[in-house]
């Protein structure tokens, strides 16, 4: 298994995560960033991706700040745009990057929802998920990581938001972005998150008072009921649990009826 230049047999990276479980996400961190070049931050700026930014805020290494990478899909809440403002303020030593879904003619991105719905027609997530995932997900992700040339990324998965997450390693190899993907708070829970943030006075989406535990694109996300799965509100009643950031592989069947037609 490899990620461009970084070699990594499935030995060395069942023993990385033997040893990474037993420090720190502190720790991990650190130790990432000694071990890999070019590592980055994707974020939606959910509780487990704050938690990583301010610990790297306060991570006493003579390394330079990581770059933030966000996917703008045209359709996030208006208080996730804010929180992103928030964010920028307190945390101004690290460069974001916004990239947003591509008009395939003019190679420029769409300014709004608008635009988009003018090249694609209104509500394309129920008409054809898959194309819809692919143009405001997987795309932008993928430009993103080849424009600046990110060979590892930190993300803000846990195990406890159960699905395909249940079992997921710190450290993994993303055959389709060819790229290491870390994943420093994977044993946290959201009371172990929840409580990071409230200690050290992070800033989070407003939505989570209001019964969002996760935050998506504002069609797929709901308010969750006392006692649900903390992603039970997003895509709700369907079986998807996973966008395409997270499972950039499965859009190759996309690509690949486009190209019959």
């Amino acid at each position: 298994m490899s990620s461009n230049e970084i070699e990594i047999t499935e030995f060395h990276l069942e023993h990385l995560n033997k040893t990474l479980a037993k420090l720190t996400p502190q720790q991990v961190l650190e130790w990432s960033l000694i071990t890999f070049p070019n590592v980055f931050q994707t974020t939606a700026f959910g509780l487990t991706g704050l938690c990583i930014l301010d610990m790297l805020d306060k991570l006493d290494t003579p390394i330079e700040p990581i770059d933030l990478v966000f996917i703008d899909t045209l359709y996030h809440f208006p208080q996730t745009l804010e929180l992103i403002e928030k964010v920028k303020a307190k945390y101004s030593k690290f460069k974001l990057h916004i990239y947003k879904p591509i008009d395939p003619v003019s190679k420029t991105e769409f300014a709004n929802e608008i635009e988009f719905q003018k090249k694609y027609g209104d509500e394309l997530w129920t008409k054809d998920e898959l194309k819809y995932d692919y143009l405001v997900k997987v795309e932008p992700l993928k430009r993103a990581h080849v424009e600046l040339n990110i060979k590892a990324v930190f993300t803000g998965r846990r195990r406890s938001q159960g699905g395909a997450r249940s079992s997921l390693p710190i450290v993994e190899i993303d055959k389709s972005l060819n790229v290491i993907k870390i994943s420093p708070l994977a044993s946290w829970d959201f009371n172990d998150v929840y409580k990071y943030i409230k200690e050290n006075n992070v800033p989070y989406n407003e939505l989570l008072d209001l019964g969002y535990k996760s935050v998506g694109d504002w069609h797929s996300t709901q308010p969750i009921a006392e006692g649900e799965d903390e992603r039970s509100g997003r895509w709700k009643g369907q079986a998807k649990t996973e966008c395409g950031i997270h499972q950039t592989s499965k859009y190759s069947q996309f690509l690949e009826k486009e190209a019959t037609i």
